[in-house]
């Protein structure tokens, strides 16, 4: 068990399909927790489900490595959600054609975030971390107390 500031909460998946609807699971119960509102609330569910998914697809590596999610509000009106993987392989989002069936994730990202990057991880860790972040319509914050996550 990890403590966390009030503002931030952080866990780990496995690398496998599952993990996207786990992710889900969680950040819409942080979600209610802050008080963010629905609209939000959605459009950041659907965004950590596409990064998640490529963390497991694209992300190379041994099938042991976890994916790490954290969830941050570094203002009452922004949230911010990382996702990082042992892939070192920085995502580039292409234009997928309208008969491709997949290959449009980072663009939904790009056109729903406020913003979003992909950096290398700090010093002392593998992979890469992405993150979105998006701009709340009204302030939220923690309902009380310390928040705690699981690993």
């Amino acid at each position: 068990m990890i403590t966390q500031p009030a503002d931030a909460v952080e866990w780990t998946l496995p690398r496998h399909p599952r993990s996207a609807s786990r992710a889900r699971i969680r950040l819409l119960r942080q979600a209610f927790e802050w008080e963010i509102d629905v609209e939000s609330a959605e459009t950041a569910l659907l965004l950590l489900s596409e990064l998640v998914t490529n963390a497991c697809h694209h992300a190379r590596g041994p099938r042991d490595r976890l994916i790490g999610v954290r969830l941050l509000l570094p203002t009452p009106t922004l949230l911010r959600v990382e996702v990082s993987d042992a892939s070192p392989k920085l995502p580039v989002p292409r234009h997928a054609a309208p008969e491709d069936e997949s290959g449009r994730g980072l663009e939904l990202v790009a056109a729903l975030a406020t913003s979003w990057g992909a950096e290398p991880r700090g010093k002392g860790y593998i992979g890469k971390t992405v993150w979105f972040e998006l701009a709340l319509p009204s302030p939220a914050g923690p309902a009380s107390g310390d928040l705690v996550a699981s690993r």
